[in-house]
């Protein structure tokens, strides 16, 4: 089924599918594709407007890239009959990247997705996406996406720690990092990016992502953003290929490419906890600390006190 397809099938899916969900339960099938083709010029076009470096057409993938193969089947998953919520009106609240080898565009790997870990959360009902990469009988990559469906919850549920995906902040002028004595330290200022109007439309052409918050000032509004939206996908990548040191110009702003922590470019572990949505178009700042593990934070130029993405990225096996 073609993703437009899907996705519209999925809206008007949302119509029927209100609350209250007690006794939700999500889906227990496991979508896979098998052999699943890598377009270079796909991958290319995903590395210029995320800032990643191109790979000339054998090079690593993106670490983030995977996430697009499989992103038809999740959507096929939750905009299906038997999924519980409304596709219409999720969030998403954070990401988790396990990287145990890169893949490449002559690669063709199996990708399997599936849903998991539903969990009351204050502000409604949490679950996780899990979208995983297979080369040979070997799981290389996985993803762990967790998403909200807002609503009242009668009973006032409190919150679920990991599960949620919300992140709490202290409001300070800075992003801090904590060592292993405990002390936090201010992370420093790694770049600067002005984020044009139409990023989400550009990330959107590339993802298969049209959601309408991401796409125009009009359609935006119907959801209750006074602005376009930039995709939280997009923005954990941009985070990730600065931080990674394969950052490239982009033309969206500057920065240093020095990078923080990855070494090993076939092995990568990083998160992402979405706190605030960036407005586009905007200026935001990337702060990230440097060594073996890096720890980031995209904070709103104007003010540094508005967190929108906090995570951490590092070499080595996943835990």
């Amino acid at each position: 089924m073609a993703l437009t397809t899907t996705l519209l099938r999925g809206a008007l899916g949302s119509l029927r599918k209100r609350p209250p969900y007690e006794g939700a339960a999500l889906p227990a099938r496991v979508l896979t594709a098998p052999s699943v083709r890598i377009d270079a010029r796909h991958v290319a076009a995903y590395a210029e407007v995320c800032g990643f470096p191109p790979t000339g057409g054998t090079g690593p993938l993106p670490p983030t890239y995977p996430h697009l193969l499989g992103f038809p089947l999740a959507m096929r998953l939750l905009a299906g009959a038997d999924f519980p919520f409304p596709l219409l009106g999720l969030v998403h609240t954070g990401i988790e990247v396990a990287q145990r080898r890169a893949l490449r565009p002559g690669d063709r790997p199996e990708i399997r997705v599936h849903t998991e870990g539903l969990a009351p959360h204050r502000r409604g009902t949490a679950f996780h996406v899990v979208t995983s990469a297979w080369l040979d009988g070997a799981e290389v990559w996985s993803s762990r996406s967790t998403y909200l469906c807002r609503h009242r919850r009668p009973d006032a549920a409190p919150e679920t720690g990991g599960a949620d995906g919300a992140v709490r902040t202290n409001r300070t002028d800075t992003a801090t990092r904590t060592d292993g004595a405990g002390d936090a330290a201010p992370l420093p200022v790694r770049a600067e990016w002005r984020l044009p109007g139409d990023l989400g439309r550009r990330y959107g052409a590339v993802s298969g992502d049209r959601n309408p918050i991401h796409l125009h000032p009009l359609t935006a509004r119907a959801f209750g953003f006074p602005r376009a939206i930039a995709h939280g996908m997009w923005t954990f990548a941009r985070c990730l290929a600065e931080t990674s040191g394969t950052a490239v110009g982009t033309g969206a702003g500057t920065g240093t490419g020095t990078g923080t922590g990855t070494s090993d470019p076939e092995r990568l572990t990083a998160h992402a906890r979405f706190a605030a949505p960036v407005l586009l178009p905007g200026e935001v700042v990337l702060l990230a600390g440097d060594g073996a593990e890096g720890a980031f934070a995209l904070r709103d130029s104007r003010d540094r006190a508005r967190l929108h993405v906090s995570g951490k990225v590092s070499s080595g096996p996943p835990s």
